[in-house]
């Protein structure tokens, strides 16, 4: 099993909002506020029922934005993602029967790490860009730096944890290609309709992520 590199994505786009929608009628205003933000991609969490239909009108609607599909658990989740559109997907650990249906239908799946173990066993379906979760309750970049002793080429986007204030320490490594983050699109803002603040929360960190990757 060789699995699709997810690398050209994250390099294109190195933050992704982690988004929990609720409700479909949301998916569409929280994409273009993103989008409207400078960001220009988005994993829709399956944390949710109403996660694929969020997908599907993101990938119909929004086309600038890169949907993919987060929280993906088993395959038949994966393939309800892939079928409405997800562009990639991420889990939260490492599900071989996910990564069979992502490598079958040719899309980028970045699994869950959180030891050694797990990085062998995902270096051995062929990935090579891996989340990171959770992030900074397992120990931060120091861990990452320590494992990246005996796994030199992995690549890592971190997820848990990740804010405005720390991501630049992380996307300032040569690993990280990317950050995952909801600060900038959390459960409150989007019920509430504060799409506006989406939009400068959005802004605000590309702007931060142009001040140390220009």
């Amino acid at each position: 099993m060789k699995l699709e590199s997810a690398l050209p994505l994250l390099r294109q786009n190195p933050i992704v909002p982690v988004v929990v929608l609720n409700r479909v009628k949301d998916a569409v205003p929280t994409a273009l506020a993103l989008l409207e933000g400078g960001i220009t991609s988005a994993e829709v969490t399956f944390r949710t029922p109403v996660a694929g239909a969020c997908i599907e009108e993101i990938a119909t609607k929004v086309p600038d934005i890169t949907v993919g599909a987060g929280t993906v658990v088993n395959k038949k989740q994966a393939r309800e993602a892939i079928n409405a559109g997800a562009k990639f997907l991420v889990s939260p650990g490492c599900c071989r029967k996910v990564a069979k249906v992502a490598n079958s239908l040719q899309v980028p799946l970045l699994p869950g790490v959180a030891s050694p173990t797990d990085i062998m066993h995902v270096l051995d379906w062929g990935v090579d860009v891996v989340k990171f979760f959770p992030a900074v309750a397992l120990g931060g970049l120091p861990l990452v730096k320590a494992y990246l002793g005996p796994f030199p080429q992995l690549k890592v986007m971190p997820t848990g944890g990740i804010s405005l204030d720390n991501m630049g320490d992380w996307l300032r490594h040569p690993n990280v290609p990317a950050v995952g983050g909801s600060w900038m699109c959390a459960l409150k803002l989007i019920e509430s309709g504060s799409f506006s603040e989406i939009v400068r929360l959005s802004r605000e960190a590309t702007e931060k992520v142009k001040g140390f990757r220009s």
